[in-house]
């Protein structure tokens, strides 16, 4: 199977706002049943470990008329948890039998609750993560979180959860985690084979497929793309920082390839590169899982840092990692953690030289134009002047 028919099925399951290949899958053997999770990190593997289906909810997309979900929150917010409320309200979300909302800020706290009151018999929890990083401390509480969650999913499985079955789906978990690593490498050593549109997309088909068939799914797409010659084009190297959570439309993603960069690191669907190495798979399961968010997990303005002088050190090293050759700072508008942070990394960018500009964009943005010609204006002083 070449890229282009790969390509073509993560388009339909992207356009799908009625999530149909999740349907099917729970349709297919009685008793299945699916848990959805906001787009941060979650421990999939416990759901998974439960014979569940964890699947991404990444709001609505440009596609979903928000009516009803404005009722929820103020226009100040941003634009994912009022499509959230939509997709519930219209029944779009019927079939989930669980849903999980981490920590990512306040107004996803709230969403929580939002979501008791309007699916009170579907269970719903606020997954909260530590803001102490000492095995003693942040880690211990941790790990009470995931028995915790642990033994609701139980409940809702009608089945204990073992902790062989957690170790064998964190191995699972692993084999995916690389190749997403497999696929962010190639990308940035050889970007003109791996557009970030199709990388992107990718990355979201992996939110409504089980993992297994995901796995699948990247390896087809690493042996094609291999074999395709694509033409390189005089593009500059850029990082794009601060779409953590809301998604950008992919309209926005080809505007910004389409003016001339080349994106070789980027923190869109960071959910599934959160954990940054492999997990082990002897020993507690829970443990290992809570070591591996505590010392190997992603930096990002939704996760706390303990000491002021390292934020912005992950995006530093990603610049070096990658030799890019300047920052796109691309957050929703009114993400708070995006964008009370990136005048710190912007500070650190200027600190070292670095170029870098800035625009906010909600997931139903529709004007491309501007954003285009900013990001275009970009590519072409970094060609001329650095």
């Amino acid at each position: 199977m070449g890229t282009e028919s790969i390509i073509a099925r993560c388009e339909t399951l992207f356009e799908d706002i009625d999530f149909q290949v999740v349907r099917e899958w729970k349709a297919a053997q009685q008793g299945r049943k699916v848990v959805g999770f906001m787009p941060v990190y979650v421990p999939e593997e416990i759901i998974h470990a439960a014979g569940m289906l964890p699947m991404g909810i990444l709001g609505g997309g440009s596609d979903l008329e928000v009516i009803h979900g404005d009722a929820f929150y103020q226009s100040y917010i941003c634009r994912i948890p009022r499509s959230t409320v939509e997709l519930g309200i219209t029944g779009r979300l019927d079939f989930l039998d669980g849903m999980l909302f981490p920590s990512i800020c306040d107004v996803i706290r709230n969403l929580s609750g939002m979501w008791k009151l309007m699916q009170p018999k579907v269970y719903a929890r606020y997954f909260d993560v530590p803001q102490n990083y000492q095995d003693d401390v942040g880690g211990v509480y941790y790990q009470e979180e995931m028995q915790e969650l642990r033994r609701d999913l139980a409940k809702l499985a009608g089945h204990e959860i073992s902790d062989e079955a957690i170790l064998g789906s964190i191995g699972i978990y692993n084999r995916h985690r690389q190749l997403v690593r497999d696929l962010y490498a190639l990308r940035s050593a050889e970007p003109w084979k791996v557009p970030s549109t199709e990388a992107y997309l990718l990355m979201r088909a992996g939110m409504l497929l089980p993992v297994e068939e995901h796995i699948e799914m990247l390896k087809g797409y690493l042996a094609a793309v291999e074999l395709e010659d694509k033409p390189r084009r005089d593009n500059c190297r850029v990082i794009i920082n601060g779409s953590f959570c809301e998604q950008p439309p992919l309209n926005l993603i080809k505007s910004i390839e389409m003016a001339g960069c080349y994106v070789v690191d980027d923190d869109y669907m960071l959910v599934n590169r959160w954990l940054m190495e492999e997990v082990s798979t002897e020993g507690d399961p829970i443990r290992n899982l809570a070591d591996a968010f505590l010392h190997h997990s992603a930096d990002s303005a939704a996760k706390y840092c303990t000491k002021k002088e390292e934020v912005g050190q992950y995006l530093l090293d990603s610049v070096k990692k990658n030799s890019a050759e300047g920052v796109i700072f691309a957050a929703p508008s009114f993400c708070d953690p995006a964008l009370l942070e990136r005048p710190m990394l912007a500070d650190r960018m200027t600190q070292h030289n670095i170029p870098h500009i800035s625009f906010k964009y909600a997931e139903n943005s529709g004007q491309m134009q501007p954003i285009r010609e900013q990001a275009g204006t970009f590519a072409d002083s970094i060609k001329l002047w650095s």
